[in-house]
């Protein structure tokens, strides 16, 4: 995909080069050979500016790094264009200065051709950038809004209920039962203990191999026991330290 995004760029700035320099040539012919020597130069200066000066220095705030390669850049890419220059007066005017049409020895022209390539792409990069940037700000926003409406499913009273998952207190297990206390009410379901403890979220943490609880309502707690709203919980010593750790952080 990105591929593809490339080449249309570099294909639309091709055909606006060879038509704004066919235009002053009267010849579209020499004016395609023009573009295929200078195109290199500026999609050389195009790349190291935006995809490797930008990111690693300016973006990092290292702006006596990025002016000095920036300068270094100028200097490289300029000499690239009296490289073109030659080649023009070479290949395309036969070594006859009478044939070369003044904007092919024009170095203001050819700079100025390339560093409007070069910011041109700048441009679009700098426009990706913060639509990618906007996208994201609004899938984080969706995505904890909708952790804020996370239910989770299960079979109780032969029907499938939906418990919101930040009501949660806390997870008892009876043997091949699970007691998921809630806010609002307690449901009883056929599952395991277990099998809740691989799909809640981080913020549930097994403190005994009976127990897990959603550390929002967790008021203290201590190496033996963990203090909820209405219940104190035992922390059994095979849970302890990762849900000791766990409530360390919180």
């Amino acid at each position: 995909m990105q591929t593809s995004k490339h080449l249309l760029f570099w294909i639309i700035v091709t055909i606006l080069l060879v038509a704004g320099f066919g235009s002053t040539f009267n010849d579209y012919g020499k004016s395609f050979f023009f573009v295929t020597f200078l195109l290199p130069v500026a999609m050389a200066t195009s790349y190291v500016f935006n995809y490797y000066l930008v990111p690693q220095f300016l973006l990092k705030q290292k702006t006596v790094r990025f002016a000095l390669y920036t300068v270094y850049t100028v200097i490289v890419s300029l000499f690239l264009q009296m490289v073109v220059i030659t080649l023009s007066f070479v290949i395309i005017a036969n070594y006859q200065y009478s044939e070369m049409d003044p904007l092919m020895s024009n170095i203001f022209v050819i700079a100025s051709v390339i560093y409007l390539v070069v910011l041109l792409k700048a441009f679009v990069l700098l426009y990706r950038r913060v639509v990618n940037g906007e996208f994201r700000v609004k899938e984080l926003k969706r995505q904890k809004n909708a952790l804020k409406e996370d239910f989770i499913t299960v079979r109780a009273n032969r029907e499938n209920q939906q418990i919101k998952l930040n009501d949660i207190i806390y997870l008892e297990s009876l043997a091949d039962y699970v007691n998921i206390r809630s806010t609002k009410r307690t449901v009883t379901t056929r599952e395991t203990i277990s099998s809740f403890e691989k799909t809640l979220p981080d913020y549930f943490i097994r403190i005994h191999r009976s127990y897990i609880v959603n550390r929002n309502f967790i008021r203290s707690f201590t190496t033996t026991s963990v203090q909820l709203n209405e219940s104190e919980l035992p922390v059994s010593r095979t849970f302890k330290k990762e849900a000791m750790e766990r409530l360390s952080k919180t």
